[in-house]
């Protein structure tokens, strides 16, 4: 995956009021935090978690703000780097005095992300990261999108009834790919099956040739991946130019794992999609057709809005931004959130138990229900 060397720090305000910042948590300016992949391979994703954030301001704002006040959130760019996400983080405690930081998109910036909030104790609240190590970042963590645990059991069994039962899995080599590797393996072998082979590739490689004809080798019965950003264009392509896709692909999150890949890589390609809307989410695909003038580009920009949701309320609850009073608001509120992506139900580590999922494949390079 491309990575930026620098990183952009953008200051969104749904007010009339101005940007200037507020030292101390007093409630003249209700400041959050963001830190998302706006650059690099990543970005589409990034940009569209960014619009979630944006539209729950302006839904916010235009009711009146937290306890009176504007919302405002600070955004900086991780570009899917985790230095640059540690760095970024650092920047929105020490100067910015944020008590609250969501993101990231990838595992492997979430993590130093959200540790580095726990040692500060302020609330970090993850919209897309599922590495099952996010579980152990403590106390001031929140997930609001379920975990590899929840989403590798629905995938392996949804494999499995496929009909497949030799499979090998690919993944990208850091928390999420490794989580993903092991929590699939697991669950795919208790439902019947077995993994024939695995690879953990390497990131931001120009070819992955030689992984993939070790495993044709193999003779599995299906290809399990899982991938993003330029890292899966060139998967998709060397499977593709190998005559690979005439053994039937597997993406756990089809949508990210085929979003910038031409339609005739993974054409007839199935998986399973993170269900991002719940019996509620209506208004905000409305909202988001309104203001950007299309549908919602990911499955990921509404966890990010319900993100903001969860921490205006609890701000509004503690009836102060203090990261100690919010925190305990959010231990009393956080469990049983209802957002726009469903029900959370949070267990006692502040992770989702309850996370629906979709069946999707695509046909004529479009990605539909199966």
């Amino acid at each position: 995956m491309k990575q930026s060397k620098c990183f952009k720090s953008l200051l969104v305000t749904m007010s009339l009021s101005s940007g200037v910042f507020v030292s101390g948590f007093a409630n003249a300016d209700i400041e959050l935090g963001a830190i998302l992949p706006l650059t690099g391979g990543s970005s589409e994703n990034g940009i569209d978690q960014q619009r979630g954030i944006e539209l729950a301001v302006k839904e916010l704002n235009d009711k009146g703000g937290v306890l009176g006040e504007p919302v405002k959130v600070i955004f900086e760019d991780s570009a899917g780097n985790p230095m640059t996400g540690l760095g970024a983080v650092k920047k929105l405690v020490q100067v910015n005095n944020v008590p609250v930081v969501i993101g990231s998109f990838s595992s492997s910036v979430t993590i130093p992300v959200g540790q580095y909030l726990e040692q500060q104790k302020r609330i970090h609240i993850n919209i897309s990261g599922t590495s099952t190590d996010i579980r152990n970042i403590g106390d001031y963590s929140y997930s609001v999108i379920g975990l590899d645990n929840l989403s590798s059991q629905f995938s392996a069994q949804d494999v499995y009834d496929l009909g497949y039962k030799r499979a090998v899995v690919i993944a990208p080599n850091g928390a999420y790919g490794q989580g993903t590797v092991k929590q699939f393996s697991k669950f795919f072998k208790e439902a019947g099956g077995k993994i024939v082979g695995t690879v953990l590739y390497k990131m931001g490689q120009p070819t992955y040739r030689s992984e993939l004809d070790r495993l044709s080798r193999l003779k599995p019965d299906v290809y399990v991946y899982t991938s993003y950003g330029q890292d899966a264009i060139v998967l998709n392509r060397d499977a593709y130019q190998l005559g690979l896709n005439q053994t039937p692909w597997y993406a756990k999150y089809l949508t990210m794992s085929t979003g910038d890949s031409p339609k005739e890589y993974t054409n007839g390609q199935r998986g399973m999609e993170v269900q991002s809307l719940g019996p509620d989410g209506k208004h905000y695909v409305d909202a988001y057709t309104a203001e950007y003038h299309k549908a919602p580009q990911s499955a990921y920009g509404s966890f990010a809005y319900d993100a903001v949701m969860l921490a205006a309320k609890a701000i509004e609850t503690a009836k102060s931004s203090d990261p100690d009073k919010v925190q305990a608001a959010m231990q009393d509120i956080a469990p049983s959130y209802e957002g726009i992506t469903g029900a959370f139900n949070l267990d006692k580590d502040h992770m989702r138990t309850t996370q629906p999922y979709k069946r999707v494949k695509i046909a004529e390079g479009k990605i539909e229900l199966r």
